[in-house]
């Protein structure tokens, strides 16, 4: 991972708009490069993250309600 040595202390750059656009920016080799350092760090800090379950699939359909 190459990150260019730049300092800003301009808040319109920690905007979710800027950091998309940055992110936009990197190839996607260095997208997976970043996807690949966070997921070892979330592991190395909670390694029990693997075994979680907290999301249910509903068996049941969706039903949408519009106004009349």
């Amino acid at each position: 991972m190459t990150l260019i040595p730049y300092i800003s202390h301009d808040r319109d750059e920690e905007s979710p708009e800027a950091k998309a656009r940055w992110f936009q920016s990197l190839s996607i080799e260095e997208r997976m490069e970043y996807l690949c350092a966070f997921t070892d760090l979330v592991l190395e800090n909670n390694p029990e993250v693997v075994e979680r379950k907290n999301a249910e699939s509903i068996a049941r359909g969706i039903r949408v309600l519009s106004l009349p």
